[in-house]
């Protein structure tokens, strides 16, 4: 009911202007009149009708021009106050609302500087030139008082406003920003997704294609080895179908506490898995060595499953691109920090080996090694052959959020 009523008067402000002005108007009439008990009223009464006239008047701008609105109400109360009438409540009452508009429209600095003047003018009026037997209550304390209480609720108004804006600007700022965070959040999972199944898939496809090419060259010569090399072959194989369950499986379930699946089939490889990947680029023809240096400290879970990937992906680029069959892995702890070396160092790389910023693969590592706070360098090595080069810290500042295997 009072919504529906506020939001009338807002659509009609004209009318309420008139209207009241009308009913100030019609307060001010009769206090132009009163006088003290036992005296005559010593002015004629059309001097204070007309300067209430003008007062109220004035106030049909007090939205558009508060400035001018309380200038005039304050010459009309002190043309008033030098004729010598009474300053009741009644008489001050346009300018009292003039300057409840300048309050609300204006800052507080301007609105306390016309009351302080209002004030200042109205009782320096009342005690020179007002009735000699009206008491000091009325000439000092009343115009003070009258013309504080619309300044100050004025301002409380204009406050509660700017509040309320501030209120809803921040609203619109958040589902902003939220509609924004939703859109980076896919993003950042599309890719994601992405580069968990490019390392699942380019991983065993690169080892099953190899050992399919072994397979098809030695099934006539040499069916003992081709048979190991099958047996190889479907290890792969089971080994990635494992893989892309437990990715797939991960992406459908992460928000489903209740479902066993996700949680039996999703644990993160790690660089306690480093021996069993160096063991499948075996099957495919890679001889791969481990060095160690420094004493091991165990890292976080996502800074170890990016340790993994980078491994895997650079051993793949090497059993895709490399002459010679050997890599080398070098792990070097200190203190704080992981660093991670994969390096084909002997011969020459081949025609189709990928340059330092192209590839999916490339691009993933260097996303993975942001990610979890390292950085990461690529390239090729100037004896020949191609260097990855990771660092990690082993235990990073935030918390990192742990990504699908």
């Amino acid at each position: 009911m009072t919504d529906s009523l506020q939001r009338r008067l807002d659509s009609h402000p004209h009318i309420v202007d008139m209207s009241l002005a009308a009913l100030l108007f019609a307060c001010s009439v009769p206090g132009s009149m009163i006088a003290l008990p036992d005296s005559d009223l010593g002015v004629p009464w059309w001097p204070g009708v007309l300067l209430a006239g003008i007062s109220c008047t004035a106030l049909l701008w007090r939205r558009g021009r508060p400035h001018t609105t309380a200038v005039l109400t304050t010459v009309c109360a002190l043309i008033v106050a030098v004729l010598g009438c009474i300053l009741t409540v009644l008489l001050p009452a346009p300018l009292m609302l003039a300057l409840y508009s300048l309050a609300v429209r204006t800052g507080r600095r301007t609105a306390n500087t016309f009351t302080f003047w209002g004030i200042a003018l109205l009782m320096t009026t009342a005690l020179v030139v007002g009735p000699t037997d009206e008491p000091l209550v009325l000439k000092l304390l009343g115009p003070a008082f009258w013309l504080l209480l619309p300044t100050s609720l004025g301002t409380v108004t204009r406050f509660r406003a700017v509040c309320l804006e501030a209120v809803q600007a921040r609203a619109e700022h958040a589902e902003r920003t939220r509609e924004k965070e939703a859109r980076h959040r896919v993003t950042e999972e599309r890719m994601r997704i992405a580069r968990d199944l490019h390392d699942v898939v380019a991983h065993h496809l690169v080892l099953a294609h190899i050992q399919a090419g072994t397979l098809v060259r030695l099934m006539r010569t040499r069916p003992d080895e081709a048979e190991r090399i099958v047996a190889d072959l479907i290890g792969s194989t089971s080994s990635a179908l494992r893989e892309l369950k437990a990715t797939v499986g991960l992406l459908r379930h992460a928000d489903d506490v209740d479902n066993p699946l996700a949680a039996t089939e999703s644990t993160t490889p790690g660089l306690g898995q480093l021996s069993d990947l160096t063991a499948s680029f075996r099957h495919a023809g890679l001889t791969v060595t481990v060095i160690t240096e420094g004493e091991p400290r165990p890292l976080s879970t996502g800074a170890d499953l990016t340790a993994y990937r980078i491994v895997q992906e650079a051993l793949t680029n090497v059993t895709k691109h490399a002459v010679t069959p050997s890599a080398e892995v070098r792990l070097t702890y200190s203190p704080d920090r992981l660093g991670i070396t994969v390096t084909n160092d002997t011969g020459r790389a081949s025609p189709s080996s990928p340059t330092p910023n192209s590839g999916y693969g490339l691009i993933g590592m260097r996303e993975r090694a942001h990610s979890a706070g390292g950085r990461l360098r690529v390239g090729h090595r100037p004896q020949g052959g191609f260097e990855v080069e990771i660092e990690l810290p082993l235990h990073p500042h935030a918390p990192e959020e742990v990504p699908a295997p």
